[in-house]
């Protein structure tokens, strides 16, 4: 990884969660659903956190709900649950008020088997020296752009680096354009698609319903799923 490059990670748990039950009167914390015995905002926790210089929360309504996470929690500035969008301007805001923070790394909340050199493969995608190559991009890469994570033929548009800079750029696609869909963003972005194998178990795999939180108990059952240790 480029040592000019200095991330927050940040777990995006913004969400409402409607296919769990949820609505904007009641909220599913799909992050505190339990996998094997403990939430899946553990699971992400323990593999993004090696990676990345510290962690923030992109969460929703009270934030005393996650206060035992001992995680800054960070609301969206943004009214009207906008999306994912809203919670990595959360995050840019935030890494901005720091000292040393380049980039912010984002991932869902519901993705317990991120890949562990996920940070450092995105990083390398937009060090001026190492960006990776995007057909249709206007300039063939990312340096200083967004790279974003990509497995089996699928794009993952809220696991991505972003610039810290992007930040005035995205709240007023927030705010005066009302955009909402992230890859309608990273579109006007420098860009670069970084792949990752998604076997034998897709790392970006996501509990959007109670069948895939089935699944994702099963894969670990069966040793399926990436280890902690590579």
């Amino acid at each position: 990884m480029s040592g000019t490059i200095h991330i927050l990670g940040l777990i995006l748990a913004g969400g409402v969660a409607r296919r769990f039950g949820g609505d904007e009167v009641r909220v599913v914390d799909k992050a505190r659903l339990t996998l094997a015995g403990r939430p899946l905002l553990a699971h992400v926790r323990e593999r993004l956190a090696p990676q990345v210089s510290a962690l923030a929360l992109n969460a929703n309504g009270d934030p005393d709900r996650y206060r035992d996470t001992g995680l800054p929690i960070l609301a969206d500035s943004v009214a009207g649950h906008p999306g994912p969008l809203a919670g990595v301007l959360a995050g840019l805001d935030h890494a901005g008020a720091q000292r040393g923070y380049t980039h912010v790394l984002s991932v869902p909340a519901d993705c317990p088997f991120l890949p562990l050199d996920l940070a450092a493969r995105l990083a390398d995608a937009v060090a001026p020296n190492g960006a990776a190559p995007n057909v249709g991009a206007p300039n063939g890469g990312a340096p200083g752009g967004v790279a974003c994570a990509t497995s089996g033929g699928r794009r993952h548009p809220v696991v991505a680096l972003w610039p810290v800079g992007l930040a005035a750029r995205l709240r007023q696609a927030l705010v005066r354009e009302d955009l909402r869909k992230v890859d309608a963003f990273l579109a006007r972005q420098p860009l670069a698609l970084v792949d990752f194998p998604a076997q034998p178990v897709d790392p970006f795999f996501n509990v959007n319903t109670p069948a895939d939180l089935d699944a994702a108990a099963a894969f670990l059952s069966k040793g399926l799923a990436p280890p902690m240790q590579a």
